[in-house]
């Protein structure tokens, strides 16, 4: 593609994707479809070549590889690898056979047979994190588990994208490629350790300069790659890898790849839409097919695998939930076998079809997660007691007045040392398994269980506690604390002051709002005595009141706020 092929290419794709982004706006809508209906309407006009939208598609998928690796948290999910590990393995070993037997029944050869299993078994690492984000940011399971399982979903398709990249499948060249690739991820864990860190250290306080020395790596790993006849998605796993986004001085460099995260997210779209054509029957029948399997198939065994491992159903349920999408990595793979005329223009065409249906659904999947969990599953399974969290909790019998935590993170740490302390008994609930030792050690009584399920509140219980107690600041958990059947009294957390509002309003006895309540309550107060609406003698009394409720539970004094 020339320089000006690129650049027309390129105007059309943003012309397209801002008329229909305007679109979305208007009616408050995600714009992943309009996005894709844009590239439609240029495919379908033939306003850009397809071997055009095939190389814009690659590099489009490459920097979102890239983005990825770059946002990769290995802290985030080291406690969960070997369970989704696990749970990846049987997805690979599972679904990759069913999907070869429908494509062999279709009446594909054996080569298109394989693409369509990949196609059927590995998930959206761009979609399905989008997603993640906010589970992985409160701390829940079920995000780092499907986290974890984009992350080895996107380790086969690499190794699989390495072995395509050779010209010929030859023993000497595939293993050549393999090594080359091999090269290129030790030399990224090398960047990662200890040239980025100096990197920063040589910066100082110069975020432009971070920036620069980033887009520098990747763009070397980017030409490693190319030197070495490797695709560039290969190149920008690499460079992702390498740059450490768990430095608080890289906040400036994370922020700018965010804001070029945003154009590329653009351009994939579009060029899967405008890869999707009218399809054929024969299309349509595929592409449903394999959409079938990748909404019901694919999360159903991940789910039993997850249970299989021990967890609840409902973290199981969550985590299978964010992995039905077929893979940008798939695409990738699927356009280089076109390309080399490997694969199937029917069996191309359908995957890009179930792509694009898979990639839609998710939002509407996510939307009814919930109620699906609680009005269907939850009754197949009601009145499971998992393996995981008998294994993983210790609570003495016949345990009454206690106090039930949510949560062992920095607040529910001072809550069990003023416990033990006063000689209270308590429960902590915790479903980080990086946690788990420290309980154990630390906790007289802790179960290891999702708050959000039911099994964890019997084990701790809750029914005989005085007061729960919830440290997590995360609108589901407070929900599910206040819908508990107890009498116990509830004191919880909130982000926002309208938040806490509501749960007062639902019956929460005490709300901690950390991040704003003391500067809400700052200009309340301020405006108050200048309005003389309040003296002094006034405002004393309504503090003492807030420190009472919780000198009643023996957490805090006057003089010790918890």
């Amino acid at each position: 593609m020339t320089m000006t092929d690129l650049i027309t290419s390129l105007a059309i794709v943003f012309i397209a994707a801002g008329l229909f982004l305007l679109i979305a706006n208007q009616l408050s809508l995600s714009p992943v479809p309009f996005y894709l209906l844009a590239g439609f309407v240029i495919g379908a006009g033939e306003l850009v070549a397809q071997d055009q939208l095939l190389d814009l598609a690659q590099w489009g998928i490459a920097f979102l590889v890239f983005t990825f690796g770059y946002r990769f948290d290995f802290s985030s999910v080291q406690g969960v690898l070997r369970d989704a590990e696990t749970a990846a393995g049987t997805q690979l070993i599972v679904v990759g056979p069913i999907a070869f037997v429908v494509a062999t029944l279709f009446g594909f050869g054996t080569e298109n047979a394989v693409y369509f299993a990949i196609a059927a078994t590995l998930s959206s690492t761009m979609v399905g994190s989008e997603v993640l984000e906010q589970e992985i940011r409160n701390n829940l399971v079920h995000g780092r588990l499907a986290s974890s399982v984009h992350f080895f979903d996107d380790l086969l398709a690499i190794g699989l994208i390495v072995i395509l990249s050779a010209d010929q499948y030859t023993t000497t060249l595939v293993t050549s490629q393999i090594g080359f690739a091999v090269l290129l991820l030790l030399a990224s864990m090398l960047v990662y350790r200890h040239g980025f860190p100096w990197l920063v250290r040589l910066a100082g306080d110069s975020d432009e300069l971070v920036m620069m020395g980033s887009i520098s790596i990747l763009i070397a790993f980017l030409a490693g790659a190319e030197l070495a006849g490797l695709s560039a998605v290969v190149g920008a796993f690499a460079a992702g890898i390498a740059i450490r986004s768990d430095d608080v001085s890289s906040l400036g460099v994370r922020n700018g790849i965010a804001s070029i995260r945003d154009f590329f997210v653009a351009i994939f779209f579009v060029t899967l839409g405008s890869l999707v054509t009218i399809p054929s029957f024969d299309v349509f029948v595929i592409g449903a097919t394999l959409t079938a399997l990748v909404l019901f198939v694919n999360p159903l065994v991940m789910t039993l695998a997850f249970v299989f491992e021990g967890y609840d159903v409902r973290t199981a349920f969550l985590s299978s939930s964010s992995l039905n999408q077929v893979s940008e990595l798939s695409l990738v793979i699927v356009i280089e076998a076109l390309l080399l005329g490997a694969i199937s223009e029917t069996l191309f065409e359908g995957i890009i079809l179930a792509a694009a249906a898979t990639m839609i659904l998710t939002s509407v999947v996510r939307r009814y997660e919930e109620p699906v969990y609680r009005s269907i599953v939850e009754r197949v399974v009601a009145g499971r007691q998992t393996r995981k969290i008998d294994d993983r909790s210790d609570v003495s019998e016949g345990l009454t007045n206690h106090i039930v935590i949510v949560g062992y993170g920095r607040q529910g740490r001072r809550l069990v040392e003023t416990c033990e302390r006063r000689d209270i008994d308590y429960v902590v609930i915790e479903n980080d398994p990086v946690l788990w030792d420290d309980m154990q050690t630390e906790c007289r009584n802790y179960v290891f269980g999702d708050a959000l399920s039911v099994y964890p509140w019997e084990k701790a219980a809750v029914e005989d506690a005085s007061l729960v107690v919830s440290t997590i600041d995360h609108s589901l958990v407070s929900e599910a604390v206040l819908d508990i059947d107890t009498d116990a009294d509830v004191i919880l957390r909130a982000g926002t002051s309208a938040e806490a509002r509501e749960l007062l309003d639902d019956g929460a006895t005490y709300v901690s709002v950390p991040n704003v309540l003391a500067g809400d309550q700052l200009d309340e107060i301020v405006d108050a005595v200048e309005a003389d609406d309040i003296d002094a003698d006034a405002i004393r009394q309504q503090h003492l009141e807030m420190f009472e409720t919780l000198e009643r539970y023996g957490f805090a004094s006057r003089n010790e706020r918890i």
